[in-house]
């Protein structure tokens, strides 16, 4: 797959069928937590239950130590920071990354109003609208939001673009829009991005990320990676 994947598995392992809804009911009834260990610091992720296609498929992900090396290859001030091509555990200086992920995509999981990009979301990156009109999700890669608090203003604007991309079915209610006044985040990707879990802990390491020296293509000039990600619980 050599095409830049941008913000712009559904298949699991077989299993038996009896040990799989087994496995299946022990997911649904718990809260999974994911910790990134980083060379900027550790970032505490929690998956969201309600997106169970994208919180599944990220698990198997950092078990079989997919993530492991892998370098944040995207990072943008002020918006995001994007990882998870695994090829770029061995890129040397000046590569183009963010060109791989497994041979699958993930049907799209949107859930707002109740899943946002507030600050400290985590999503699904993807391909462009243009050749997946489905908004499906990359099988690997994924970003954090930072996303600078915003004005009323900018919202209204926000909101004339998300009528358009999304034919008017998607409306920042009055609490969402709060929070992006207050805290921050994306709102010019709601109902398009699968939101899937959110940061609990390691902010301040996704703002250190955030606010990293790249170069001309958003690459960090240097290399920030994703030491181990381990399964809390």
């Amino acid at each position: 797959m050599t095409k830049q994947i941008l913000l712009s598995f559904l298949f699991l392992l077989s299993l038996p069928l009896a040990a799989q809804e087994q496995s299946t009911s022990a997911i649904e009834d718990s809260c999974h937590e994911v910790l990134l260990q980083t060379s900027k610091g550790n970032i505490l992720l929690r998956l969201y239950n309600e997106t169970p296609l994208h919180r599944d498929n990220f698990m198997k992900l950092v078990r079989s130590g997919y993530y492991d090396g892998n370098l944040f290859h995207r990072v943008i001030a002020d918006f995001m920071i994007q990882t998870g091509d695994s090829t770029t555990r061995h890129a040397k200086t000046g590569d183009r990354l963010g060109g791989y992920s497994p041979n699958y995509n993930i049907p799209a999981e949107f859930r707002f109003p109740k899943l946002f990009h507030k600050r400290g979301a985590l999503a699904a990156a993807r391909e462009p609208d243009s050749n997946n009109p489905e908004r499906s999700s990359s099988s690997s890669q994924f970003y954090i939001v930072w996303g600078q608090p915003h004005s009323d203003a900018y919202l209204d604007k926000c909101q004339e673009g998300i009528d358009k991309r999304t034919n008017g079915t998607v409306k920042l209610t009055p609490e969402i829009r709060e929070v992006y006044r207050t805290l921050g985040g994306t709102p010019h990707l709601d109902g398009q991005y699968t939101v899937f879990g959110e940061v609990i802990s390691g902010l301040d390491v996704v703002k250190d990320i955030d606010y990293s020296k790249t170069d001309e293509f958003d690459r960090p000039v240097e290399d920030i990676r994703i030491i181990k990600a381990t399964i809390i619980k």
